[in-house]
């Protein structure tokens, strides 16, 4: 069963606008988190990266749970030394807000589902990792542990807290996979790098379902859980997929040193390889409907834009 009542931050970016859809199509009452004065009535806002860094607690006075997608684009520009604080801050502090102010009120929300990313595990090579692996190395992984360790006061107070670690999200428009989609339409696409790379990636009809599936009443999940589909395939098994749905050649291949040339320290990451599964999403009866790659691209062909 869903919740009734459910704050959602980042409604503005692909995946919290479109899980705010999705929960008004199940009937629940939805609480916007906006960062400018409120324009509609469910509508609230909260500044945790301005001067007052905090959240009014009235805000989530009665929400059932808490769901947290708010965070400055990791891709949208070259990784200055200011832009890393403004993705940091713009995560570690706004979880930290939504923490306190869930751990400060009388009749907490049953549930907090926190942001997270699979950069937490770093770079793993052919090595296929799941929920227990440790923290890795590098800017995205150190993030993923503070933006995590932020949470700490909603768990300490009860509150069923979930990281919510993302892999590549496989939607036709938004996010780093919504930007394949034209290059490969032109003809243009190709691998990255030496395309041996692993990625792991989710539909967003998954992901959503997934979402669902953690806030509902029986579900006792809690803690890190991986938002990647159950089978990890390599950059340039990836790049075939695509043509083969989109009917397009993918030989214009990008090479490495001209993607660190663009890209900056930003190259290493989308050069780096993760072979993470979901396995805690497994275990807990999860099932996907679009188990692999060509499914989940399938999949964002045919949803509605």
């Amino acid at each position: 069963m869903t919740p009734r009542r459910i704050a959602v931050t980042g409604t503005s970016g692909l995946i919290g606008g479109a899980f705010a859809g999705a929960l008004r199509a199940d009937g629940a009452a939805v609480v916007r988190l906006v960062r400018r004065p409120p324009r509609a009535g469910d509508e609230a806002r909260w500044d945790p990266t301005g001067r007052e860094q905090e959240l009014n607690a009235a805000a989530l006075a009665g929400c059932d749970a808490v769901v947290h997608m708010a965070g400055a684009p990791v891709a949208a520009r070259r990784w200055t030394t200011a832009y890393k604080g403004v993705i940091r801050d713009s995560r570690v502090l706004g979880t930290a807000a939504l923490a306190a102010a869930m751990a400060s009120l009388d009749t907490r929300p049953r549930v907090f589902l926190s942001g997270s990313a699979i950069g937490y595990y770093g770079d793993t090579g052919e090595r296929a990792v799941t929920e227990d692996a440790p923290n890795g190395t590098g800017f995205l992984a150190e993030l993923a542990r503070d933006w995590e360790a932020a949470a700490a006061p909603a768990a300490e107070a009860g509150v069923r807290t979930v990281f919510t670690r993302t892999g590549l999200v496989v939607a036709r428009s938004g996010g780093a996979w919504g930007k394949l989609f034209p290059i490969f339409r032109a003809g243009l696409g190709g691998r990255i790098g030496n395309g041996r790379q692993f990625w792991s990636a989710i539909s967003l009809a998954d992901y959503l379902s997934a979402l669902r599936f953690l806030l509902a009443d029986t579900c006792e999940v809690a803690g890190p859980v991986n938002f990647t589909g159950p089978t990890p395939v390599t950059n340039r098994e990836a790049t075939r997929a695509m043509g083969r749905v989109l009917r397009r050649p993918t030989v214009c291949a990008v090479p490495g040193p001209l993607l660190r040339l663009v890209l900056g320290e930003f190259a290493e990451d989308v050069l780096g390889s993760q072979r993470v599964l979901p396995q805690r999403l497994l275990d807990a009866g999860f099932t996907f409907a679009h188990p692999t790659v060509e499914e989940a691209v399938r999949a964002a062909i045919a949803r509605p834009a």
